[in-house]
Formats: C-alpha cells, structure tokens, sequence
C-alpha cells in the first residue's frame, strides 16, 4: 500500500467534490461510499473527514462492542499512514488519555442481572427468564439504551436546572420550568411499554449482518411514569389552539432536545392529543427517575418506539420541520427495503423514521411436565405450558395470542392475564398470557413453539422476518420461536 502523510489525508476530507478519507491505527481509508451507511448518521461520522478516527472512538466507544467496525474498515483501505505523522496521533490520545476526564468516568452502577452488550455506551436488556416476573418491570432491571455517556448534573446544576418550552415559531417565545414548577402542575400517571426498534436485531442476523447492537428479545420493559401531560405544559407556555398552529402556521412537530446532543420529535397530533397520555416524566415506578432512565426530565410517548421517548430533556420545541440531526433523519431509525444495502441508493430523508410502533410477542417461559417429558420420544406429542407478553403500538389492545408447537399444524389460544383489561385504544402497556400447548418431539428430542399476536386493528405477526429484513435491522416482529430440549431441559430463548 502507498504511504500517505497527515496533510495529504487533510485535503481530502469530502470539500469540493473530493473523497472522504480517515485514519485509524496507522492505516488510511477511503470512507466516501460508506458515509451514507454510516447507523451513526452521515453528520457524527464527517466530524472526522480528513483526519484520524481515534479521538471520536474515545468517545464513541461502542464501536468496540463488536467486530463490525473493523470488519467494514477492511474493504476501504487505501493505504498506510507516515509513521511520524501516526506517532503525532498516539501522542494527541495520550495527551486526551492523560488530562482530559474519562466521560464514562461518572456512569451509574447497574444491576449485575443486566445481559450487557455494550458497556460504553451503555446497552443491556432485561433478561428473558426476568422480563415477565412482573407486569411492572423492576426499575433497576429496565433495559438500557443510549448512545453516550449519562449525563452527570452537580447539586447546583440540578437546584439550577429547567427545561425549555420554545414556542417562538408560533410568536409566544420561550418559557423555562423548573423540575419544582413541573410538581406544581397536575400530575398524572401512565403505565407504558418502552422497546426499542432494534429489539431482537439478533433474528435478523440469521439471515444477514445488520449493523447495530445484537438484542434479544429484552430491549423492551414496562413501568409507570408521572409526570405532567405534554398538552399542558404546552398549554402552559401559550399554545392555545393546535389546530390553528397546525392548519395556519404549519406546526407539525413538537421536537425534543436532551443534554446528551440526542434530537427527536413526534407530531403535534400526537404531543396534544388528550387521549395521546404523552408526559414529561419526572417518576418512573413512583420514585424520581434514575439517572439511567432521564433524570432529571424525560419524554414519555405511549405506543410509539423508544427513540421518540428522549431522556435528560434540555428543551421542548414547536417546529414547522421534523428534528435534526440522525436520530430523526439519518438511517438510525429508518427502515429500508430488504433489496437495498446501501443507503446512498435511495434519499434517507424523504424515507420516514420508526415511529408508532409495530405489533410484537415473546415467549419468556416453557416447562414440560416432568415424568412426561423424560419419557418423550421422537415424535410424541407433549403438553407444554408457555408464558411471554405481547405489545402493540398506538395505543392498540391486544385481542389473542395464538401459539403452535407442531409446526403450524394446530394453534392454541393463549389466556391473557395482566394487561388485558386497558382501556381500548389506550392500551399503552404489554399484555402477558400462558398457554398448554400440544408440542411434537422432533428426532433430536427438542421441541419448538411459537408464538404470535393479534390486536385490535386484526394485525397479525409474520411468520418470518427474512422477507422484512433490513440493513439496520429494526422491527423485526415476527413470530417468536423458543426451542426447549429434552431430557437435559436447555432452552434457546
């Protein structure tokens, strides 16, 4: 490979038609076709055209949780860097290393229970066997999902700190509140379900890589959130009539703004609908929100993705555009077509980002019966009892959960327990069920159940996800299959 000084790696950093090349380690890439791929976004990962990697992968750390990084590196390689001007990068990390704080350095302690993915940014999901212990999900074991350090807020910062209400575009200007102005407002509480879009990405990668944090199927919890109403904060700060804003001013987005740079934003239907329960959370599970989980304000969206929830709330603005920034525009949150891998085929920001959310299922339990199962031979059928939850976007109920365990010959319906009885069209909460299934023993002595949900609008999972298949690999929601081996009772959940 040809060897390329630092100045040489500085001129073509994507200006005026050139090419877009970085370094890392003491080796140069040409990233120019993968930028618009980049799950980050196109604007976090030009922060390094023309220059070395290191220092944003100081930051950016979950780039270590896997090999995918480096594996994609390896098809760009256009040459090495000069030594000297790769000892001046080691130096400039060294000097980061040595005087800069760690910003990781102040980051909560979590429960060990957690299956981690990714230790910086912090990524852990609710493990299986826990995920429906409770129809409300002990706080310290919700899932966790960010994209950069917490925020840490001193006790002066916290006695300072308020939240912006900016409704200049609609001529009323800013109102600031403080966490104590919010505990004088009307209170209300809302059970609700959070998951995140790339909840059980694992699927997907059966099929093909994805590129993104591999979850199971426990990047999803519940709990109960109190707070004050969207509506009325908004109402508080001027906005009179949303119709109007809306029709007359072309107000369509209500965008949030956190104190970890992280942008998104939700319609203003949806931010003032009174039967929408859209809250700015101050509680999660009747105490103040864990620094994990927002605190010290965070957005509460019922039925809609987790990404729209945003954390650590620094302003609340009415807008005529959706949020900037690659949390709302860029590919993080798009869904593309399974025949298309590379993002630069088709324009990312006329492609709508995740939104209301989906129609889901999982299975988190399946027992045989003892005496039963230890005499189970290839092709004898067992009752198995099987347990999970089951969740719809928009506020659908849950109507029935059908599960099978011969391979989609017969289907038994589900009893659905906690969760069933919300209010139709508000049912912003998971719905657990159980079932005794009739399952055939295959020749290896296992055997497989699965399930899927139906709600109110009749949507029905699919039966695979390799027809729905993305490159981000979000959404999957398809039918939810454990396999449970007998005699030695190993499952796959």
């Amino acid at each position: 490979y040809p060897v390329y000084t630092s100045d040489q790696v500085a001129e073509n950093d994507g200006s005026d038609g050139k090419p877009i090349w970085m370094t890392y380690g003491g080796v140069v890439y040409d990233v120019t076709d993968f930028i618009a791929n980049h799950p980050g976004g196109s604007e976090k990962i030009m922060m390094a055209a023309g220059s070395s990697i290191e220092p944003y992968w100081h930051t950016y750390r979950q780039h270590f949780a896997s090999d995918l990084p480096t594996r994609l590196l390896e098809h760009m390689v256009i040459g090495r860097l000069a030594d000297d001007d790769q000892d001046k990068v080691d130096e400039q990390m060294d000097i980061i290393y040595e005087t800069s704080e760690d910003p990781f350095s102040k980051e909560p302690v979590r429960h060990k229970a957690l299956r981690v993915h990714s230790e910086q940014s912090m990524n852990a999901e609710t493990p299986a066997d826990l995920l429906t212990k409770q129809h409300l999900t002990p706080t310290s074991i919700f899932y966790i999902r960010h994209h950069h350090p917490v925020p840490f807020l001193t006790t002066e910062q916290v006695e300072a700190y308020e939240v912006s209400i900016d409704l200049s575009a609609y001529g009323k200007g800013t109102v600031k509140l403080s966490l104590e102005d919010l505990k004088k407002m009307p209170k209300t509480e809302v059970v609700a379900t959070l998951q995140c879009g790339g909840n059980r990405r694992s699927g997907f990668n059966k099929y093909q890589r994805t590129s993104g944090t591999g979850w199971g199927q426990g990047a999803i919890s519940t709990a109960k959130w109190g707070g004050v109403l969207l509506k009325d904060i908004l109402k508080h700060a001027g906005l009179e009539d949303p119709i109007d804003a809306q029709e007359n001013s072309n107000l369509h987005h209500v965008r949030f703004h956190s104190l970890d740079g992280v942008m998104a934003s939700i319609g203003i239907e949806k931010a003032t609908n009174p039967y929408g329960d859209c809250l700015i959370a101050y509680e999660m599970n009747g105490e103040s929100l864990p620094r994990d989980h927002g605190y010290p304000l965070r957005a509460i969206v019922p039925g809609y993705t987790g990404i729209r929830n945003v954390k650590w709330l620094s302003k609340i603005e009415l807008s005529k555009e959706e949020a900037e920034g690659a949390w709302q525009r860029g590919l993080n949150y798009k869904i593309l077509p399974p025949s298309v891998t590379d993002a630069s085929q088709v324009n990312i920001e006329e492609m709508p980002g995740m939104m209301e959310a989906s129609l889901f299922s999982g299975i988190t339990r399946m027992e045989a019966p003892g005496s039963f199962a230890k005499n189970a031979q290839p092709g004898d059928r067992v009752t198995m009892k099987v347990g999970g939850w089951a969740w719809a976007g928009g506020g659908r109920n849950i109507v029935r959960v059908d599960v099978t365990g011969d391979e989609n010959k017969t289907w038994t319906t589900a009893v659905l327990g906690d969760g069933s009885e919300q209010r139709t069209g508000r049912a912003w909460a998971w719905t657990f069920w159980e079932a005794e299934v009739p399952a055939v023993v295959k020749e290896d002595r296992s055997v497989e159940v699965a399930c899927k949900a139906i709600d109110a609008a009749f949507n029905v999972q699919p039966e695979s996800c390799d027809h729905v298949w993305n490159v981000r690999g979000l959404g999957n929601n398809s039918w939810f299959r454990v396999t449970y081996r007998l005699p030695e009772q190993q499952r796959q959940l």
